[in-house]
């Protein structure tokens, strides 16, 4: 599968995954500032932005999509950061293919399996009706009946792109991923552990990454781990405190 991607910066490469419902673009503010350093890789995951969608989205299968990515880009072994289900795709990464990354980021999630908790924002985005809509004002009308915080509709509308007959339309597979969500909670596993470096950024306010995770699925996956935890940030870090995220993630690729 050839996944979309956007490329910006010189030097050491960087490959940045975004998390479910996302897009590269969620990560466009950081990695500018990244770029300054590094050659950084924003990508769509597939089934999500602009890559292509598939019946199957599994970890084994995103592992291998990124793969075939370095592989065709040529790109020099790089560092590797994924947020939640794209730090779930980083950690499966890491662990079938570990002499392929220099270090590993992964931000706010842990390894393992996670309880269904997105079926709420599933069924609102399935009962829109966008062959109905004009204007993305009315989409987000739609969505409010279901959804009340207007910085999540935000984010997930920035899946709504206009067709060429002048609809609109999901560039996620949203059946897909609704067909697949036990897939993507799913825990990550190994046999062997990953021994190289690895970097996991928590939010103060989040529950995605517990003590409980640390003692137990993290280090016991990840044996030269680090654990950060930025206060007062929720699930959604980079967003939140960008500062505080560029600064321990560049002193972690520098040092």
């Amino acid at each position: 599968m050839k996944l979309h991607y956007k490329e910006m910066g010189h030097g050491q490469p960087l490959l940045i995954l975004h998390g479910l419902f996302g897009t590269l673009d969620n990560w466009q503010t950081l990695a500018k500032r990244l770029s300054e350093h590094y050659n950084v890789f924003l990508v769509d995951l597939r089934n999500h932005g602009r890559s292509p969608h598939a019946d199957e989205h599994t970890y084994e299968l995103m592992a291998q999509d990124v793969l075939e990515l370095i592989d065709d880009l040529n790109i020099p072994t790089p560092a590797i950061m994924g947020h939640s289900m794209g730090g779930k795709v980083a950690m499966k990464f890491a662990l079938t293919h570990p002499t392929r990354l220099t270090k590993l980021i992964v931000v706010d999630i842990a390894p393992r399996a996670y309880p269904p908790h997105h079926d709420e924002i599933i069924e609102a985005l399935k009962s829109i009706d966008l062959s109905t809509a004009t204007t993305r004002s009315q989409i987000d009308e739609q969505l409010a009946r279901s959804i009340s915080q207007p910085d999540v509709r935000l984010f997930l509308m920035k899946n709504i792109y206009r067709k060429e007959d002048n609809t609109f339309g999901w560039r996620m597979n949203l059946n897909g991923l609704d067909t697949n969500y036990e897939n993507i909670s799913a825990a990550i596993t190994a046999d062997v552990p990953f021994k190289k470096s690895a970097l996991f950024i928590k939010g103060g306010r989040s529950r995605y990454i517990t003590q409980e995770d640390q003692y137990t699925c993290i280090e016991h996956l990840f044996t030269q781990v680090e654990i950060e935890t930025v206060p007062g940030a929720g699930h959604w870090v980079h967003a939140e405190a960008p500062d505080q995220v560029y600064e321990l993630v560049y002193n972690f690729l520098t040092h």
